[in-house]
């Protein structure tokens, strides 16, 4: 499992993913999941995944060797496609293709095809956008209403977000929130962990503004665990005790 967060905001877009996978207590490892593709001046996109590993991984191999156009045969890649709804298009037939190549195996050994991506950037001429794409291969776009999507173990940072992320949140706020909603799901769940990969995106740069990871132990991303958790105590101690006496 992994958790995956995009945030599409006003002055730009943020993506944070974890690396974190396990087939069982026993054998956890760590696996890049946050793909860029960068043409300075031209393109950026970003791909994040979430679900079975081989699957996501044969995704992102096809996506690179290219997708034959349903209507003229050629190769689609996310280098060569004209706009983001392309791109979207393009990595659900990916999807659809890995399902029909792979799909019907692992039905008979029980196991489910399980997949989830996150789809943001921009292209020159074209807007800023961030799509989620389904196992189905279909999806659903980020909207100034909704302006973060969220795939794999979601729950445990989606209420830090809908409090605090709006869409005219600055990015680097976006990213301080995006951090806590990680943190909040590491401490709840051990399928995500670190190392965490990160990118900003500003709107119509078409450059990253910043791609990093953060190690274990790297002292940002510690202190902002501690202040949090610090914060947090805080608060609630000194909101008051709720008024439900029972009266004798």
């Amino acid at each position: 499992m992994t958790y995956c967060v995009g945030l599409m905001l006003k002055d730009g877009l943020v993506m944070i993913c974890d690396t974190r996978t396990n087939a069982g207590v026993d054998n956890v490892a760590s696996f890049r999941k946050l793909h860029i593709i960068e043409e300075p001046g031209e393109r950026v996109l970003a791909l994040a995944s979430s679900g079975n590993l081989s699957i996501t991984q044969s995704i992102v191999s096809l996506l690179t060797e290219g997708v034959p156009d349903p209507e003229t045969g050629e190769l689609e890649t996310l280098h060569n496609t004209p706009s983001m709804f392309k791109a979207a298009q393009l990595v659900g037939r990916a999807v659809r293709e890995i399902y029909r190549i792979d799909g019907p195996a692992l039905e008979q050994h029980n196991a489910r095809f399980d997949v989830s991506l996150l789809l943001g950037g921009q292209i020159k001429g074209r807007r800023l956008r961030l799509f989620m794409i389904y196992a189905a291969g279909n999806f659903i776009e980020a909207s100034p209403d909704t302006p973060f999507l969220q795939i794999g173990e979601h729950k445990y940072g989606k209420p830090i977000l809908d409090r605090a992320v709006k869409y005219n949140t600055d990015v680097y706020d976006a990213l301080k929130v995006g951090l806590i909603s990680v943190d909040s799901t590491m401490c709840s769940n051990l399928a995500v962990g670190l190392p965490i990969d990160l990118m900003i995106l500003r709107r119509d740069a078409l450059e990253t503004e910043l791609t990093y990871r953060i190690e274990q132990g790297e002292p940002y991303f510690e202190d902002l665990r501690q202040r949090w958790s610090e914060a947090l105590s805080a608060t609630h101690q000194a909101i008051p005790k709720p008024p439900y006496v029972k009266k004798v």
